[in-house]
């Protein structure tokens, strides 16, 4: 699947990933809980076979754990009368899903190894498993990450980047997280599988003219103009191949069929357009900058050592 040059540029970044991170290792659970990956992995496969979508959806809950406190698991944490969440953030709400997933896998390590797994380590390990379930690279999830305690409502608001920016607005969330440009069009290529409510392209389809017009009245047919009708009608991201993760994305931006807003502008300046135009025609070449970028993001700022906790469920703390 991956060209001859990919491990050798991957064993890289994992040691400089190491390096930043010593405590995260892929062998963290090497004694303490050897069944963890392959547990984990029957569960996402499983569900993924059920509802292809389960694996966009389990992608998209490590991001928007990572993007918010770091790779902590606190988008999982539920409100409560004395705490509040992440769930309820206008980019969750309504959206972020596949808990039950979570703690299907929760559930069953916990039989095998109480009280050892993190639900960050599970959450990352299952957005690997979810983009290879539905045909997309793998890489070496390194573990460690421990789980914290407080979660941010106003960072969900604020830090996770929204549909509706524009290419300077994208690039300033990705770079708010230590990304460069060209890691945040690669990063965004997780949206060759997965589908967006209405609400979130209305304005594209009916108002922009940078999207392809036979595109945009297939997509007026389920979601009508008018405020609060058909909301939450869904529809691919990708429209040609949405439940396989390969490079059609990319191939979409070009002939204007970006779905959301800010998948368009990833075209909008010579630079990434050329990285655009690059992936839609190099499968392998995303696949590998995907992989390595997926490691990055999965080491934004752990909780390791005596930092955190290991819940026992992952929808509280304990």
């Amino acid at each position: 699947m991956f060209s001859e040059g990919f491990l050798p540029r991957f064993a890289l970044v994992l040691l400089v990933v190491g390096a930043a991170n010593a405590q995260l290792s892929p062998t963290f659970y090497a004694s303490t809980c050897p069944l963890f990956p392959s547990v984990a992995r029957s569960v996402v496969l499983s569900a993924v076979a059920r509802e292809f979508r389960m694996g966009a959806s389990l992608l998209r809950l490590h991001f928007h754990d990572c993007f918010v406190q770091g790779c902590d698991a606190s988008i999982l944490l539920d409100d409560t009368a004395t705490f509040t969440g992440e769930k309820t953030a206008i980019p969750n709400a309504n959206s972020a899903r596949g808990f039950d997933v979570i703690d299907n896998i929760k559930a069953q390590v916990e039989r095998v190894c109480p009280g050892v797994v993190s639900c960050a380590d599970i959450l990352a390990l299952a957005a690997r498993d979810s983009v290879v379930a539905l045909g997309g690279p793998t890489w070496t999830v390194p573990f460690g990450r421990r789980d914290s305690t407080t979660a941010s409502l106003s960072g969900a608001n604020s830090d996770l980047p929204s549909p509706f920016l524009d290419l300077s607005g994208l690039g300033s969330a990705f770079s708010n997280k230590g990304f460069t440009a060209s890691e945040m069009v690669t990063l965004s290529g997780g949206h060759t599988i997965g589908q967006a409510r209405c609400v979130v392209f209305r304005n594209r389809i009916y108002n922009e003219t940078n999207i392809n017009p036979a595109y945009a009245t297939s997509l007026q047919a389920s979601c009508p103009s008018t405020s609060g009708t058909g909301d939450n009608n869904l529809r691919p991201l990708d429209v040609v191949t949405g439940t396989v993760f390969d490079n059609s994305y990319y191939r979409n931006l070009l002939g204007q069929r970006g779905l959301l807003h800010s998948d368009q502008e990833l075209v909008n300046s010579t630079a990434t357009t050329a990285q655009v135009i690059g992936y839609s025609t190099n499968r392998v070449s995303f696949f590998n900058d995907f992989a390595v970028a997926m490691v990055k993001m999965s080491n934004l700022s752990p909780l390791t050592g005596t930092q955190g906790q290991i819940r026992t469920n992952c929808r509280r703390v304990n």
